[in-house]
């Protein structure tokens, strides 16, 4: 006859298992319903995004044809014609602020006895700049350089360039002269225009 100690079988807590098991697929579940919702979001703002891409390209798209159909509609040769005459406009305000008794106080400080200012002209460029050309004779070359040399310290007076030397037969040295002339801040305040030239101005 076979005899079991039945005391010797391993216990086992049934109850236990069976709620960890339930805790664990509580767990699970409350995961994937997680991910679930965050999938949603994510798929909605997705949406929401390319909406608004093809909402901002259509849009630019009506722009662009509204801009194209604005160009065409511009009659090419008015906008040049206004174009020009707001560039002439300009050069009429400049010339009318333009210092005559500044440009002079400048030539004359810096002119040396044996040179004599023959003829000044102020060019008003697109550029924004004034051209000025000086026509002046002096009893040498070594006067000429001279009234260069000072003329370029101020700093008024820059890219000074010089044409057209000629010896009179008095001897004098004629020599035409141009610069870009920058006003100094400390100028005269500006006068009324003058004629475009003057001659025979000497010191």
């Amino acid at each position: 006859m076979l005899r079991t100690n039945l005391s010797t079988r391993p216990f086992y807590n049934e109850r236990a298992v069976h709620v960890l098991a339930a805790v664990v697929a509580l767990a699970v579940l409350a995961m994937t319903a997680w991910q679930a919702v965050r999938i949603v979001r994510l798929s909605r703002y997705k949406t929401e995004l390319n909406t608004a891409i093809r909402r901002d390209t259509n849009q630019t798209e009506y722009l662009t044809r509204e801009a194209e159909q604005i160009r065409r509609g511009i009659n090419q040769k008015e906008l040049s014609l206004v174009a020009g005459a707001a560039k002439e406009a300009n050069q009429l305000i400049e010339q009318r602020t333009f210092s005559w008794t500044a440009l002079f106080n400048q030539l004359e400080s810096n002119l040396p006895e044996e040179v004599m200012l023959t003829g000044v002209r102020p060019d008003f460029t697109k550029e924004g700049t004034i051209q000025v050309s000086l026509d002046i004779q002096g009893k040498s070359s070594d006067a000429n350089e001279a009234f260069f040399a000072s003329l370029e310290k101020t700093g008024s007076f820059r890219h000074i360039l010089w044409s057209a030397v000629d010896v009179s037969e008095e001897g004098f040295h004629k020599i035409h002269m141009t610069a870009e002339y920058s006003p100094s801040p400390g100028s005269a305040p500006p006068a009324s225009p003058q004629p475009a030239s003057l001659t025979g101005v000497s010191r």
